[in-house]
């Protein structure tokens, strides 16, 4: 079952803050997700920096400051050389994980680097956790020295795969070599960024993974896909195989309200046999 969306972008105006690959055309308004969330009976979500705004992460946190911390979180996008106050700070502002968009020939941070691993120790120390989003190709060579270093790490949009067979896609097989132990979680999200169709891949990972460590994400304003992108995307096929309660709570603090307790039904008086007319 799924409840929340885990992957998001939202911003009220659209200005980049430097040199970018791509510019909306158009905001995507806080109004128009909660809609969203409300038509697919969805309760909450992860709202993720978008590219264009680099590491300014004004706009997420004033966005995230007008909702209930308890079912909205936020992924934010920072330098290596951020400080543990500032960190500090973004976690205290409803910041949950700290994103690396590598893709499109991104150079990928070292994990043996010094600053890298300081980076990470950083991370985990306030709290927060490592997202990627990388080339299954590119993800193979780093995966188990990134997970290790990491200690949680999510993969955004299946790893954006390739191989047409989940069995010789190149990130699963560097998955399937890691002990169970691992700290890792995928996004079932943005299907029309991988190369190939994604239903077999996504039954090979909630084989691997389990119900707990698979989430949903619509991936919502779909930038660059707009005119082939729908809201729901693969969120049924991953209601099917996930249950994203333990990953939701563990990942961003977020947790559904308990269920109400059905009313005990009305107690009818007695009735006496021996006074009813037939």
């Amino acid at each position: 079952m799924i409840a929340f969306d885990a992957h998001v972008h939202v911003y009220d105006r659209v200005a980049a803050a430097g040199p970018v690959r791509y510019l909306p055309s158009r905001p995507a308004p806080l109004s128009d997700w909660l809609g969203l969330l409300a038509a697919h009976d969805l309760i909450g979500g992860v709202i993720v920096q978008v590219s264009f705004l680099g590491t300014d992460n004004h706009i997420l946190l004033d966005t995230l400051e007008r909702l209930d911390r308890r079912r909205f979180a936020g992924v934010a996008v920072v330098d290596l050389d951020s400080q543990p106050a500032d960190l500090r700070a973004l976690a205290a502002g409803g910041i949950r994980g700290l994103r690396w968009n590598l893709v499109s020939g991104a150079p990928v941070p070292d994990p043996a680097d010094g600053a890298v691993r300081a980076f990470l120790g950083r991370m985990r120390d306030a709290g927060l956790h490592l997202e990627i989003q990388l080339e299954s190709h590119r993800i193979a060579p780093v995966l188990a020295p990134l997970a290790a270093a990491a200690g949680t790490l999510v993969i955004d949009h299946l790893g954006l795969v390739e191989a047409p067979d989940p069995d010789d896609e190149p990130w699963f097989r560097a998955l399937a070599a890691l002990p169970d132990g691992h700290g890792i979680h995928v996004k079932a999200s943005a299907p029309y960024r991988s190369r190939v169709p994604v239903a077999a891949h996504l039954a090979w990972l909630a084989a691997r993974l389990g119900p707990d460590r698979l989430i949903w994400g619509s991936d919502w304003p779909h930038t660059r896909h707009e005119h082939r992108a729908a809201y729901r995307g693969l969120l049924d096929q991953t209601a099917a195989r996930a249950d994203d309660r333990t990953a939701m709570a563990t990942l961003y603090g977020l947790e559904r309200p308990p269920q109400p307790r059905p009313a005990a039904p009305a107690t009818s008086p007695a009735i006496d046999p021996a006074n009813t007319n037939t």
